[in-house]
């Protein structure tokens, strides 16, 4: 039997997991006390005998002890059973805006403030977080993102690393992304925006893309950036980075910025092991340039 521990900070999407991995053919049980965790196999038998896939979804409000959790994971593993521990986790502002949205109170927080509950909470799960298997911090990741995170973890079974890169393009004139971590101007490029017939066009139109890949500046640079950043992934990942946001950042992020954004997006996505998607929030904005 295959077991799945679905486990992380409240508010970080393990609802929305626990559903998913339903959709994936598990039989999911939410918020079982941990105590009957390790008994379940036992009484599986009787109810469950067709079923070979289960997930567990486990609340903070689970934790008396952590170490009770720990001890039936190790009790399961002990029985020849296949036990993998998912770990949801976003940063603490992320949080704070998802129960101010929701305006639902923090299971630990009580009469206190949502932050100190957090603070807790992060507290009572850090032994459980060190020990997982999987962890994905779903701070800037969509819905569908998480899926097809979970899809490669447990219908594709690749081989999986805690990072989620997010290559967005943006432009000068309106600001640059607060939670970039590296930022590359694209702006000594030939601007689309003055070529007839390309200003209404986008960085997504394959005559803007032909135009900019054109310069051969555009082709050295984007050798160079698509080194620089294989480099550092995994580094980042030996030092437990799960964000990392590249900006690529043009005038009005429209043309050069996305074309570039996309270009790197497509060659790390081959054989990529971590998580990876492309946005370009400024093209909604009109007068781009």
């Amino acid at each position: 039997m295959e077991i799945v521990i679905l486990t992380g900070m409240s508010g970080a999407g393990k609802s929305t997991a626990l559903k998913m991995m339903e959709d994936m053919g598990y039989y999911c049980i939410d918020n079982l006390p941990i105590k009957l965790v390790a008994e379940f196999d036992e009484a599986s038998e009787s109810y469950v005998t067709e079923v070979d896939k289960i997930a567990f979804g486990i609340d903070v409000r689970n934790f008396n002890h952590i170490g009770d959790l720990l001890n039936a994971i190790n009790a399961l593993k002990e029985r020849n059973m296949s036990v993998r521990v998912l770990f949801l986790d976003a940063e603490d502002d992320i949080l704070i805006r998802r129960y101010k949205e929701t305006r639902r109170s923090h299971p630990l927080a009580y009469n206190k403030r949502v932050e100190d509950g957090i603070e807790e909470e992060r507290d009572k799960l850090e032994v459980i977080k060190a020990s997982a298997d999987y962890i994905i911090d779903t701070s800037h990741i969509l819905t569908r993102d998480l899926r097809a995170e979970l899809e490669k973890i447990f219908i594709e079974d690749q081989r999986f690393v805690n990072l989620f890169v997010t290559i967005v393009s943006f432009g000068f004139k309106y600001g640059i992304p607060t939670d970039a971590d590296m930022v590359f101007d694209v702006r000594f490029l030939p601007n689309p925006y003055y070529v007839e017939g390309l200003r209404a066009l986008s960085g997504n139109d394959k005559e803007v893309q032909d135009y900019v890949m054109s310069s051969p500046e555009a082709g050295i640079f984007l050798d160079k950036l698509e080194d620089m950043v294989r480099f550092l992934i995994p580094n980042y990942i030996k030092e437990g980075k799960t964000q990392l946001v590249i900006g690529v950042g043009c005038t009005g992020g429209r043309h050069r910025s996305v074309t570039l954004a996309n270009a790197l997006y497509d060659r790390l996505k081959e054989k990529s092991s971590y998580g990876l998607r492309v946005e370009h929030p400024d093209l909604r904005r009109d007068g781009a340039r």
